[in-house]
């Protein structure tokens, strides 16, 4: 039974700040939070009952052991991530704007999970495979660029479903030029391709999503999902789409947000049993918009990623 969600890419510490609203040289404490999208969207779909693995490296210090230690009490495989001392476990240092909108300060020159290699990735890793999630800030040019290629390969061969959040992280390119093409090579590779409204202009040259759709649907790409925050978020395969709102409340962090969605998403599509993404009905489209809509909106209501996101027993008892 294909079943497991695998991500590939960073695992890290989040330092969040104890105000919002305010630069980082107001900040007067942070605390250290488990983050690192590929974690995120594993703890999203473990968090509702499904069965998920991580690969990447840490540090062998003591944050790559917290890490350890956090995603394993989340329900997260661990079994398939390495130690190395020849770098430290990734940081992030995390201010919050009025509204729970974030900028970062990265400690990642090189980290842990930079280093992790092709030659690191099993066959047997891939073993009941759902989907494959990965994001970019793993794709610069270091040894994980080549893992994820390598990753790719390995769960479409076993059955499973590529899925890309580019999550762009400018801070961390020193070309953004760079960046746009490097994420418009994997793109292709991808099944599931999510792209939120602030990422669409910069990647495509579009602003409107309907205008960018020819450009995204290139190679393998079946299903594409565009979140536009607060606002809802669509999706479209070639031959059906819906968008979907969200309801409005007072948003106290974003950390990880967009992370919740996808890893909800995914966890929706698994539950309902998809395996062809381009099959999705409107219906079934306009379910799983619904679903990750509210479970994100759960989770903006409170600090922190893995941490904020429901359970499905709380998600019920706050849809009813």
């Amino acid at each position: 039974m294909n079943d497991m969600l695998i991500a590939i890419g960073e695992a890290l510490i989040d330092f969040i700040p104890d105000k919002k609203g305010c630069e980082f040289d107001e900040v007067t404490a942070f605390s250290p939070k488990l983050g690192g999208a590929p974690a995120n969207v594993c703890g999203a779909y473990a968090r509702l009952g499904g069965r998920a693995r991580l690969l990447t490296q840490l540090g062998d210090d003591p944050f790559g052991h917290k890490i350890l230690k956090e995603l394993s009490g989340y329900g997260i495989d661990t079994s398939c991530i390495t130690l190395t001392a020849e770098a430290n476990t990734a940081l992030a240092f995390v201010s919050l704007g009025a509204r729970g909108a974030r900028t970062f300060s990265f400690y990642r020159k090189p980290s842990a999970d930079m280093l992790y290699s092709p030659q690191n990735i099993k066959d047997d890793y891939f073993e009941n495979v759902f989907a494959l999630h990965f994001c970019s800030v793993s794709l610069g040019d270091f040894p994980m660029k080549q893992a994820h290629k390598a990753a790719i390969a390995a769960a479409r061969e076993k059955g499973g479903l590529i899925s890309f959040d580019p999550n762009l992280r400018f801070q961390l390119w020193d070309d953004r030029e760079v960046l746009k093409n490097t994420v418009n090579e994997f793109i292709p590779l991808a099944d599931i391709l999510k792209v939120s409204d602030e990422e669409l202009e910069f990647l495509t040259g579009e602003k409107d999503i309907e205008k960018a759709l020819p450009k995204l649907f290139c190679g393998n790409v079946k299903l594409i999902i565009y979140t536009c925050g607060g606002k809802g978020a669509m999706a479209f395969t070639k031959n059906a789409s819906s968008f979907r709102t969200a309801r409005d409340v007072e948003v106290i962090d974003t950390t990880g947000a967009g992370d919740g969605f996808i890893g909800s998403f995914l966890w929706k599509l698994r539950d309902m049993g998809v395996t062809a993404a381009e099959k999705l009905t409107e219906k079934q489209l306009a379910d799983c918009l619904d679903f990750s809509n509210e479970f994100c909106t759960l989770s903006v209501m409170r600090y922190g990623a893995i941490p904020s996101y429901p359970d499905m027993k709380e998600y019920l008892k706050k849809l009813k």
